[in-house]
């Protein structure tokens, strides 16, 4: 069996329908029971009162249930809106209000839950849309990128002909479903009709465990961050040996070392490693390339390669810029930055990345960063801007930065926070001993600083905005001269 995502129905294939089709971090569904619960799941929310067009936010984490719900929303063309547990209450409120959601899907509970922001669905002015995701907005708003059914195809599709990924392969899901990256494994397994695997987050700090466990469900897609993989070459069974049928690499989300591809290249020298890249709002990514020796030998960058089939990337004022029918059709209820970001180019949807490109002698695309305060960490996409204004609002803080550090290949290793007390007394202790909790309550994890930083003041640029440059360069000169005083630091 497989999902047809045309027709929104489970389809017969010559694929068996006692094959697993969802190995949950709970439970284990095969094809047959996958369709079964799909459809079960369709009449209890049309019972609580969703349709087509009517969005649906989906609570959990790696729940088979979470599953269910994504094939079961694609089947009543509801939109589904994925949201981790990662995240706090008060960002799902955030986004139940931008919905006008009347209630949302628990996969911890299986059960649908009432919300008091509308008292009855309410459907998207967008038709046909096979999900909205969430992003970082820089006003502390999510931004909803409303990604249409043909985009979801022409993800399908460009994976079926070009990645070479078998009859049936089985997935390594461990990115959360809030995280665009995780479509790449979802879709896939419903329209190709393999296996995923959803690594919970507690699955995945197991160590050599988790890693037997991938191998004893025979995966052999690895699909995640650089980062993430970078982490497992701790493990010494992190290897050809260690993994036998693991036989593609499907990384997305940040930059690729070379370092990395190097060493994944020793670990498993019978594997490919397709690097790919593109922000959420071109469906997953627009750009792939198989990374090989040749391509390894003396690179200092890795490209992250050439146009998907009938889509465009080109590089204009220096600025990547994407069109095909992958393109989302617009930010949620956002006209005023569907209007700066979006464009028609050759008949098709547009749009400007905001990421630094250009295009070597052998057509082959690169990235160079961020134009804007926008970075990566760990895959996620974060606005600084939306860690300012939450460090912002920390009891005795007149002002703050979020500040990236990057290692030598540009890609982010970490945040830490400056902030200028209100009481211009940076030695005095001002700041509580529980922020990180207390931030915790606005941001996800990942959006938390490392540290904090005091500053009498914060250093701005000629245009009158915080230079995180300087701050940035600030504090590696502390990380040299230790010696040197310090307005303070706070690690909680």
């Amino acid at each position: 069996m497989r999902f047809d995502l045309n027709t929104g129905t489970f389809v017969d294939t010559g694929l068996r329908p006692d094959q697993d089709a969802v190995i949950g971090a709970d439970r284990t569904l095969t094809w047959q029971a996958l369709a079964e619960e799909a459809a079960a799941w369709c009449a209890q929310a049309r019972e609580a009162g969703f349709a087509a067009d009517v969005p649906v936010i989906v609570r959990g984490h790696k729940e088979a249930a979470f599953f269910v719900a994504i094939a079961g929303a694609l089947m009543l063309g509801a939109p589904f809106v994925p949201l981790d547990t990662i995240y706090p209450d008060e960002r799902m409120d955030r986004i139940a209000r931008t919905l006008g959601s009347h209630a949302y899907y628990d996969a911890r509970t299986a059960t649908f839950e009432r919300l008091p922001f509308a008292s009855h669905p309410q459907p998207l002015q967008e038709k046909g849309l096979a999900y909205v995701l969430f992003t970082s907005g820089t006003t502390c708003e999510p931004k909803g990128v409303q990604i249409g059914r043909e985009s979801v195809h022409t993800l399908v599709d460009w994976m079926a002909y070009d990645f070479a990924l078998g009859a049936s392969p089985v997935f390594l899901n461990q990115a959360p479903f809030s995280f665009d990256l995780s479509m790449y494994e979802v879709m896939a397994t419903l329209a190709l009709g393999g296996t995923v695997v959803l690594a919970s987050r507690e699955a995945i700090t197991q160590g050599d465990a988790f890693l037997k466990m991938l191998a004893a469900h025979s995966v052999t897609t690895w699909v995640s961050t650089p980062s993430f993989a970078q982490q497992q070459l701790l493990q010494p069974d992190f290897s050809g040996q260690g993994l036998p049928t693991l036989d593609t690499f499907l990384f997305c989300g940040e930059v690729l070392p070379v370092t990395l591809a190097r060493h994944l290249r020793q670990r498993f020298p019978k594997a490919r490693i397709i690097n790919t890249y593109g922000p959420t709002e071109a469906t997953v990514a627009t750009t792939w390339i198989v990374v090989d020796d040749a391509m390894l030998a003396g690179a200092d960058k890795l490209p992250i390669g050439y146009p998907k089939r009938g889509s465009e990337v080109f590089v204009q004022d220096g600025e990547l810029c994407i069109a095909g029918p992958h393109v989302m059709r617009g930010y949620l209820n956002r006209e005023d930055l569907n209007a700066t970001r979006m464009f028609s180019h050759n008949g098709t949807r547009g749009f400007r990345t905001g990421d630094l490109g250009a295009v070597d002698e052998l057509g082959r695309l690169f990235c160079h960063g961020r134009i804007d305060d926008q970075v990566k960490v760990g895959g996620y996409r974060i606005e600084l801007l939306e860690i300012d204004a939450a460090l912002g609002k920390l009891p005795g803080v007149q002002s703050a930065a979020a500040v990236p550090l990057r290692r030598p290949d540009g890609s982010v290793a970490r945040i830490v926070g400056f902030v200028q007390p209100a009481s211009g007394d940076a030695h005095s202790p001002f700041l509580p001993q529980d922020w990180k909790a207390s931030l915790g309550e606005a941001l996800p994890p990942y959006m938390i600083p490392s540290e904090l930083i005091p500053r009498q003041t914060l250093p701005v640029s000629v245009n009158f905005k915080i230079d995180r440059a300087k701050l940035a360069q600030d504090y590696r000169d502390m990380q040299l001269n230790p010696s040197r005083p310090t307005e303070g630091k706070h690690n909680g």
